[in-house]
């Protein structure tokens, strides 16, 4: 039976900085629009995309394992795979997740009257099971980037600014795609370090598509376009150019995925774009927020 600890560890909390970042950048985008903060709503954004990255992890964790795609893994402790637990327990587990979320993100619809995102959270939920799992999951043929992009990207930022403000604004989109770039880097760094035993199980992930030299490249791309995406918007936020420094953690992780040739030893990169993730939510919402309390 698995302890505590090693369901902690499953849950992967290191990739939970792809949701805390984007409801971080979302509300800031908002605030900077409207001047008001409704932190309850706000606190609820954040349960409901953290109890998602959760399900998604629990998720994965079952459908790799059962299917084989764990047995050879480099990385991150793995439930089903490391035969720990009952594979149901896992699978019981992400629906937990999954059902907690649906209804907390209920009463954040209800209380911010952002009725639209009633079906953009049912898709969110079912996009999540389906990434790894059923019959014929979309992250085993390269689909999966464009998930993190669109729900830990777009979705989680844009639909955080709209149960604040009820509005869009090109600075809420410009950090919902720089957010979810990094988010991609993140499922990217990951994938390269798994692109053998992933090409042997018949996973194609966009890092085995790619290859590796090229995914590689990709990780250091994305990354320096997000950083460099907020400029758009200093005419509106002259502190903008903030973000920039996020170029200083950004530097380690993108040194290590082009000359690390042990792809073992990427599993730092991991922990690292968590962290590149956060200084960037911090820094944009920063630029936004703290002129305002300058005034």
């Amino acid at each position: 039976m698995a302890t505590l600890s090693q369901w902690v560890a499953g849950a992967r909390l290191r990739t939970l900085p792809i949701v805390i970042a984007p409801v971080v950048i979302g509300t800031a985008a908002a605030v900077g629009e409207t001047g008001l903060f409704h932190w309850f709503r706000f606190l609820l954004a954040l349960c409901v995309g953290l109890l998602l990255q959760i399900g998604v992890n629990y998720s994965n964790d079952y459908s790799d394992g059962i299917r084989g795609t764990d047995d050879e893994r480099v990385g991150p402790l793995r439930l089903t795979g490391s035969k720990l637990t009952e594979p149901k327990n896992v699978r019981n587990a992400a629906f937990a997740c999954f059902g907690l979320a649906a209804v907390l993100g209920l009463v954040l619809v209800v209380l911010s009257q952002a009725w639209p995102l009633l079906l953009i959270g049912v898709a969110a939920i079912f996009a999540a099971w389906g990434y790894t799992g059923g019959k014929n999951p979309y992250g085993y043929r390269g689909w999966g980037d464009v998930y993190v992009f669109i729900f830990f990207g777009l979705v989680a930022t844009l639909g955080t600014a709209f149960t604040q403000s009820g509005t869009f604004t090109l600075t809420a989109l410009l950090g919902a795609v720089g957010t979810g770039l990094i988010g991609c880097a993140l499922l990217m760094a990951n994938n390269v370090r798994d692109i053998p035993t992933d090409t042997e199980v018949g996973k194609i992930t966009l890092a085995v598509r790619l290859g590796e030299h090229n995914a590689r490249l990709a990780y250091v791309l994305m990354l320096a376009v997000a950083i460099l995406l907020p400029l758009l918007v200093t005419g509106t936020f002259p502190w903008m150019w903030l973000v920039l420094v996020t170029f200083l953690p950004a530097a380690a992780p993108s040194l290590t995925m082009l000359r690390q040739a042990e792809l073992s030893k990427l599993v730092i990169v991991l922990k690292q774009t968590g962290i590149v993730n956060m200084v960037y939510a911090v820094l944009f919402a920063g630029a936004i927020l703290v002129p305002m309390w300058l005034r």
